[in-house]
């Protein structure tokens, strides 16, 4: 680009910095010293939400149909059928996860990204817990609405919470050689989680209340592990990674000037 540009782009000085900074590799001791325990954090959190987000989302018919929502399949047209479990998504999504989403754009530089991930895994497990605990409670008719809500709101603090940020975080705070490495890892956690949670429930013998349980116990490890993580908001990358130089001493020209503007002129009579 120097030479393309025929501008100085690159001192010296900043050469040996970037050199400097990749000197560990990720395989290497001082990575693991470093930034280890942000890697694990990064890649358990979005591997225990993937397990959760996934889980609820695909098998969202089966735990609705739990407590009666869709009514008697056998009385039903597959088309009927359909039409009703479309439906129900569809408010699910409009009434949770959207608004989550626009919540996390207009406020994950003001709260910060820790703040939201593990209120959102806060919220997620207590909300799941509500569900899970009074299950067959849930299946009388008069009940099915508040179900509802308090499924679209899980789905609400995932998105105003760790779905949202667990993309964020392993693009900050790491070294910016291994950045997309790092990514790459955390997002593969991620993927092995919606593998292991669809799994689950579709050849595990446990009951619906069962697995919503097993789901609540994910969030509060994804709690656990983001208080690893160290919080990124306002900062810029050299600062999250501690690779900001130290401020240079100011020129001697500079300081020349400072002290002139406080001399003070007088009158010699």
């Amino acid at each position: 680009m120097a030479a393309v540009l025929d501008i100085d782009f690159v001192s010296d000085m900043d050469a040996e910095a970037v050199v400097k900074q990749d000197e560990f590799g990720l395989f290497s001791m001082e990575f693991l010293h470093k930034h280890g325990r942000q890697l694990l954090g990064t890649t358990v959190c979005w591997f225990v939400l993937d397990v959760v987000f996934y889980s609820l989302n695909l098998f969202m018919k089966d735990i609705f149909s739990g407590i009666g929502w869709f009514g008697d399949a056998a009385e039903m047209s597959p088309l009927e059928q359909t039409y009703k479990i479309a439906r129900t998504q569809a408010i699910i999504v409009v009434g949770g996860s959207l608004p989550g989403y626009f919540l996390t754009v207009l406020f994950v530089d003001r709260i910060g990204r820790i703040k939201i991930q593990l209120m959102g895994f806060i919220m997620m497990t207590i909300f799941m817990i509500g569900l899970a605990a009074p299950y067959k409670l849930w299946s009388k008719p008069s009940m099915h609405a508040g179900f509802a809500i308090m499924y679209a709101l899980i789905l609400f603090f995932a998105n105003f919470g760790p779905n949202s940020t667990t993309f964020i975080l392993p693009t900050e705070i790491f070294p910016t050689r291994l950045r997309s490495t790092c990514n790459g890892i955390s997002a593969a956690g991620g993927k092995c989680g919606a593998i292991i949670g669809v799994l689950w429930f579709q050849y595990s013998h446990a009951s619906i209340r069962s697995s919503l349980l097993l789901l609540a116990g994910c969030n509060l490890v994804g709690v656990m592990f983001t208080l690893a993580l160290p919080e990124s908001k306002g900062m810029s990358l050299e600062d999250i990674t501690g690779k900001m130089e130290e401020e240079s001493e100011p020129s001697q020209e500079s300081a020349t000037v400072a002290e002139v503007e406080f001399i003070h002129s007088m009158e010699i009579l």
